[in-house]
């Protein structure tokens, strides 16, 4: 034996037995003991070297290990009566169980005078000691190792680490016992240990060397010390820590149910179920008063040891019902953790009402559940229930505190996602109050739209709209507030409103983004923050489409330019004059204006469209083009398949707004333009040229209406207004537009005539004939409009 490998293999009777009874290794020790060479037993079944009727749990024992005393044939036909100590090997992975069959054959081997593995005082300790002799063979223990070992030193005397129980841990030990006896210094070592299989102990095990009087190393002593209760303690410890980290990574109510799950599986239970209240109607507070039987549970959640959680009755989003008494439902109306077993008879009431449940039960012979309400804020959101049946320890007060206390932190982190999502459908609630729910059908432009909010930070203050001007035009508009929530939303809706006043009123799209430039100022002021001006931000692209002329008038505060898409042709960028942002003051706001052909398609659209984190802007805008290349007859079809080129499947970062629209020409025929002297008397030979007009439009039924309305215009125009004069008419289909331009920039105003007035009576007779008028100003002067109801007049 050299000192590296001390170990003498025949000092120990050693065999191996495969799960069929098979005897598959024999050694030295063996043989010298029995005198059966290992070539002739190897494969043989081990029965057939018993002696006798033997009863079967020596050939089958429970659990992992078994010791008693046997009788052997002796290869010469003699027999041996001998202890044995057999240890279940469990394979590192899949595969066959063996049994390693040991024992000591020198364990009584007499020791000279004075040695010093004799002289040892320590085995009156308190701790679990062992001592090991030059050999690394046990040679002596004291009370409390043999009570650990549940063997006595008599027995047991001669045998290695690795023979004592034949576990992993014991190759670790024996090493570490060769160290201390090749180098003499002592160490010291944690192992722990499976006990039953579900539980764990743990040692800390202080080996030091035994020297003689010359100072010479000739054994190894170790004192094992019980640290599982600060084990055990860490381990929870640890476990709530994982669950602080694992659980409400997200604000997603069943993502978090689920990391509740995952995180009590394995360390807690077999398999876990989460069940929850179904949150109230119409974002409601939850109700915070005692509950009543029965009580219906959604499922968010479960998790188990087995893949696809077989043991599962309810379906994940499943509604069911849970009667008293049952688990559930009793740990909810306590409001406490309720511990139920199979042994205690306490699911036995349960099972009876619920023979699915209890064929699964008995199916994977579930023995133990934990009810633990989950609650948060004084309100309760439902309950987690951990069930046991791979491992056969009941759940202990321990694990009771400790499911409590990862519950308590789920339920908080439940409770803010499910706040959260409250909040959010609101503020989407209110934002979709504040988008149009329908785009307007006009003669100018066939819309459409689509809007989409944040997958992550709610909605914010993305809008678009079209709104019908006078003279059959149209204005697109497109913006976009700064930040997101509820704020954002709201700030969105101002702005909005805005737009639309100041489009009633006839702007030019620059003087419009001017006007709404002092207003986003404004409310900057009112937020009553220190940042100053530039704390409420926006972006906004309006333009003007005349469908008589065919030309749009754009112009942009900050904001993307819109892609245009002619008939026949490749889509381009339009190039506009940037504009500052909103909310800066005091900058110009430049516009441009551009001839459309009939057909084409303008795409406006926020940067939340173009500015993604996987590409680019000038990618983005390149797709958007290839996207719009070929538009379809529905632009709610070209819609979704921009949508889909531009945008990834999991959702936007910013949210998105895209309005689309295809411009439609009125015909020349439809459009009658005079030019008139300034001389009243010519007033009687324009109002019959309109009548006129109407027969070829066969609109003689308005043709009262209108004659009383062109006389009026007309004869302010003359009287009031500066040459030169023009008189036109536009025939929708279901609208007459009378307009007279001049250039003089003196609008009119609607006035109640008194008694004796002489004037005034004009435009309020105007008013209450026509369905509206109003007057915008013009590069040259300004246009009095007044529209007649072709229908009203049938």
């Amino acid at each position: 034996m050299s000192p590296d490998y001390p170990f003498d293999e025949a000092a120990t009777a050693r065999a191996v037995i495969d799960d069929s009874g098979l005897l598959v290794e024999w050694n030295a020790g063996a043989e010298r003991l029995l005198g059966h060479p290992a070539d002739e037993v190897v494969g043989r079944p081990a029965a057939s070297l018993l002696v006798g009727e033997v009863d079967r749990r020596t050939l089958t024992p429970d659990g992992d290990r078994w010791d008693g005393v046997v009788t052997l044939r002796h290869r010469d036909g003699g027999t041996v009566a001998v202890w044995l100590l057999a240890h279940r090997l469990r394979p590192q992975e899949d595969g066959p169980e063996h049994w390693l069959v040991v024992t000591p054959i020198e364990g009584d081997d007499p020791r000279p005078p004075g040695d010093p593995l004799e002289d040892v005082g320590l085995l009156a300790s308190p701790c679990a000691i062992a001592i090991y002799d030059d050999r690394l063979r046990l040679r002596r223990i004291n009370n409390v190792m043999a009570e650990v070992l549940s063997l006595s030193e008599e027995n047991v005397r001669g045998l290695r680490s690795t023979e004592l129980t034949g576990r992993q841990q014991s190759h670790d030990i024996e090493r570490q016992l060769l160290r201390v006896l090749t180098t003499g210094r002592g160490t010291d070592v944690r192992t722990y240990v499976p006990v039953g299989g579900d539980r764990t102990h743990a040692w800390l095990a202080r080996m030091a060397p035994i020297t003689d009087a010359k100072g010479r190393v000739r054994g190894v002593s170790v004192a094992a010390h019980d640290f599982t209760d600060q084990y055990l303690a860490q381990e929870r410890l640890q476990l709530v820590n994982e669950a602080s980290v694992r659980i409400g990574t997200t604000l997603d109510v069943t993502r978090t149910a689920q990391e509740l799950a995952d995180v009590c599986v394995p360390a807690l239970a077999d398999f876990v179920s989460v069940d929850l209240l179904d949150p109230p109607e119409h974002g409601g507070e939850a109700p915070t008063g005692r509950l009543s039987a029965p009580i219906g549970l959604r499922r968010a959640a479960h998790s188990s040891v087995n893949p696809g959680s077989p043991e599962a009755v309810v379906k994940l989003g499943h509604l069911d019902v849970y009667p008293t008494p049952s688990p559930q439902a009793d740990a909810l109306l306590a409001g406490h953790t309720i511990v139920a077993a199979m042994s205690t008879g306490d699911l036995e009431e349960w099972l009876a009402w619920d023979p699915v449940r209890s064929e699964r039960i008995s199916e994977y012979g579930i023995h133990t559940t934990m009810s633990v309400p989950i609650q948060a804020r004084g309100t309760t959101l439902g309950v987690a229930v951990l069930t046991r049946f791979k491992n056969r320890q009941p759940f202990t007060p321990d694990d009771a505190l400790l499911a409590e206390e990862v519950t308590a932190r789920a339920a908080v982190c439940i409770d803010n996602a499910r706040r959260y999502s409250r909040e959010r459908e609101t503020a989407l609630a209110l934002q979709r109050s504040l988008l149009p729910r329908t785009l307007p059908r006009t003669a100018a432009v066939e819309a459409a739209s689509r809007y989409l909010p944040a997958a992550r930070s709610g909605v914010g203050g993305d809008w678009f709209d079209v709104i019908p001007l006078s003279g059959m035009r149209v204005a697109m508009v497109v913006g976009d507030v700064v930040g997101h929530g509820i704020q954002a939303s709201a700030t969105m809706g101002r702005l909005r409103t805005a737009v639309r006043t100041l489009a009633d009123i006839d702007l030019a799209p620059d003087e419009l983004l001017t006007h709404l430039d002092d207003l986003v100022v404004r409310l900057s002021e009112e937020a009553g923050t220190e940042a100053g001006p530039g704390e409420v931000g926006a972006t906004c692209l309006y333009a003007v489409y005349d469908p008589v002329s065919r030309r749009c008038t754009l112009a942009r505060a900050g904001h993307p330019s819109p892609v245009m898409v002619p008939p026949g042709g490749e889509p381009h960028g339009i190039e506009l004059p940037a504009g500052p942002p909103l909310g800066l003051g005091g900058l110009p706001f430049e516009s441009a204006e551009i001839e459309l052909r009939e057909g084409t398609v303008l795409a406006l659209y926020t940067d939340g469209l173009i500015e993604t984190r996987e590409r680019d802007v000038d990618a983005s805008h390149a797709l958007l083009c290839d996207a719009l290349s070929s538009p379809s007859e529905s632009l709610n079809e070209t819609c979704d398949r921009v949508l889909h080129a531009l945008l990834p499947p999991g959702g936007v970062a910013d949210d998105v707004a895209l309005l689309l629209a295809r411009t439609q020409g009125l015909p020349t025929s439809r459009v009658a333009t005079w030019h008139i002297p300034a001389d009243p008397a010519l007033v009687a030979p324009i109002r019959k040229q309109v009548v006129e007009q109407l027969e070829v439009w066969d609109l003689s039924m308005a043709s009262f209406t209108a004659e009383l309305v062109v006389s009026e215009l007309v004869t302010n125009a003359i009287r009031y207004g500066t040459h030169p004069i023009r008189l036109r008419l536009i025939h929708d289909a279901a609208t007459l537009i009378c307009e007279v331009s001049d250039t003089s920039h003196t609008a009119p105003h609607l006035r109640r005539a008194k008694t004796f007035d002489e004037g005034g009576r004009g435009l309020l007779l105007v008013a209450q004939l026509t369905q509206r008028w109003g007057s915008r100003h013009t590069t040259d002067g300004k246009t009095i409009w007044a529209e007649i109801g072709l229908l009203a007049e049938e």
